[in-house]
């Protein structure tokens, strides 16, 4: 039953956000974390270390800080986390979202009572900055085939609430450092022949923020066109598949932010 929870931190988020979720993975969990693996993404401010010393003096041992003397980006942060890991399994934690209670523990029995499946996560609830606003819910296909279909056109996991089996993800090299970072792994897991389940239980509260679809414009753009590439490159899929997925995301980020929000509202 043992297992890590890896997160990454750098020095624009919020302390009070970071404590409150650290305390919804160990505190409030059923099943509690074998070990916590937190990267200092570069330099923080004295209220982010403030919080860090704090849970490091509450929890000893169990959380294992890692910090960067640079900010790297997430990609490389998490893979050097990944290094920290003692365990097979490795679940992953953003610092402002809150898991719910019975997330580890049913996300820990279904991997272990499914030791083909090397990556799974649940569904999560989207919500405003203070959780006073409930925005959006996002769920996924369940079963490997349909995640096979659906990630040729969108992220198949909902990465602030996946567990992974470390040895399978550096076996295909850890995150590639490609921003969002963790589609295109997830593509080339399944690429090379990984098996991947969802749960349909909501797992976690995320906070997104009512200007989420307003950054996810051009810049946003750039990047999803490099994963589409990467997807083709590792052969996840077809050229026909490249082209249709850039044409129609560039519908989608360039469109005027009322029509974003419909679009994201009802066909995430």
């Amino acid at each position: 039953m043992k297992f890590s929870v890896l997160m990454s931190v750098y020095n624009r988020e919020s302390a009070d956000f970071l404590s409150r979720a650290i305390e919804s993975i160990y505190e409030e969990q059923i099943l509690k974390p074998s070990e916590i693996v937190l990267v200092k993404d570069g330099p923080l401010g004295a209220d982010l270390e403030a919080v860090i010393f704090e849970w490091k003096n509450k929890l000893g041992d169990l959380l294992t800080v890692v910090p960067l003397k640079f900010n790297v980006g997430l990609a490389k942060a998490l893979n050097k986390g990944l290094e920290y890991c003692m365990y097979e399994l490795v679940a992953r934690m953003d610092t402002d979202d809150i898991a719910l209670p019975e997330r580890f523990e049913k996300q820990v029995n279904f991997m272990l009572n499914n030791p083909d499946v090397a990556v799974s996560s649940g569904c999560i609830e989207e919500w405003n900055q203070d959780f006073s606003v409930k925005i959006s819910e996002r769920r996924l296909p369940l079963d490997h085939n349909s995640i096979l279909i659906f990630a040729k056109k969108r992220s198949p996991i909902s990465h602030p609430a996946v567990i992974f089996r470390k040895s399978a993800v550096l076996a295909v090299g850890g995150y590639p450092t490609i921003y969002p970072e963790d589609y295109p792994l997830w593509g080339t897991m399944l690429a090379q022949g990984y098996k991947f389940a969802n749960l349909p239980d909501v797992l976690l509260k995320m906070r997104v923020g009512n200007a989420l679809v307003e950054r996810r414009g051009k810049e946003f753009l750039k990047g999803e066109i490099k994963v589409f590439k990467h997807l083709y490159a590792v052969g996840l899929i077809s050229r026909y598949e490249l082209f249709r997925n850039v044409v129609v995301r560039s519908f989608v980020r360039l469109s005027p932010v009322l029509v974003k929000k419909i679009l994201y509202k009802y066909f995430r």
